[in-house]
């Protein structure tokens, strides 16, 4: 190999894919010995960290991204998708319109939420107890994000969201079977524990963003990967109302229908 081709060559490096005319093999397995054999969520799993996960840590793993499929158009990112479709984009683009909409705010919020998670399960490593850590956590947390906790909390599903239980339930019994710790289960529910006992003994969710960051923390997952993963379980729900807006037909629907208006507000007017 000469230098040149050993620097072009050298110019993507990848642990992920091996390919070449013939042959394709993804972190050493190759493509036919995967197809048929795994599933698509742990396809995601070997893709992002290099194994494959146990048949057990794959339910778990893929019972979050079911979860988080969908929210209706109500979600800013399924509107998005579904505006993006009656101005006459491909799928593609009503898609990639949607899942750019999911930042810090909506979408982001797993990754937050696995960070206060990890913050606080390295204060019990340090010695505090699970209630001591959870309030210096959430004290630290609040400080750098404000009094809003990532995870906890829904504009409709008040005070339980659907989703975090059943969510829960699936962990206590991974954990019970073996195949996690059960410790971040534990820092979740003592979180909105203290949440709720800050808000005077009213219950707070936990909504899917914090279910799925407890899963996703018990399985390993670093806090960023949060983010990219409810990307691609919102990808679901995303390019089937794209799909169903294309079928339904409408041109240059916007956020509101046309007899509404936005409010105009006259900034010189001081009346």
């Amino acid at each position: 190999m000469t230098s040149d081709e050993q620097a072009v060559r050298q110019w993507w490096r990848t642990s992920i894919i091996d390919m070449k005319p013939g042959q394709i093999a993804f972190r050493g397995h190759p493509i036919e010995d995967l197809i048929g054999n795994v599933s698509f969520p742990q396809m995601i799993w070997l893709m992002v960290r290099g194994d494959l996960p146990s048949d057990a840590q794959a339910r778990l793993f893929e019972a979050a991204l079911v979860a988080g499929v969908d929210h209706g158009p109500q979600a800013p990112s399924i509107a998005a998708a579904r505006m993006a479709a009656t101005c006459g984009l491909g799928l593609n683009n009503a898609m990639a319109t949607a899942v750019n909409m999911l930042g810090d705010v909506h979408g982001g919020a797993g990754e937050q939420c696995a960070e206060l998670y990890y913050d606080i399960s390295e204060r019990m490593d340090a010695g505090a107890s699970l209630n001591d850590a959870v309030q210096d956590g959430l004290g630290s947390w609040r400080e750098m994000y404000g009094k809003i906790v990532s995870g906890f909390g829904h504009r409709f599903h008040k005070p339980v969201d659907p989703r975090a239980p059943r969510l829960m339930q699936l962990v206590r019994d991974a954990a019970t079977e073996g195949t996690v710790s059960g410790r971040f289960a534990d820092i979740g529910e003592e979180v909105q524990a203290e949440l709720g006992r800050q808000r005077g003994g009213r219950p707070i969710a936990m909504n899917i963003d914090g279910a799925t960051a407890v899963i996703f923390c018990e399985l390993g997952f670093p806090a960023p990967l949060s983010r990219g993963l409810f990307c691609l379980s919102r990808s679901v729900g995303i390019l089937a109302h794209a799909w169903e807006q294309m079928g339904q037909g409408g041109r240059n629907k916007g956020p509101m229908p046309p007899k509404y208006l936005p409010l105009y507000e006259d900034r010189n007017d001081d009346t």
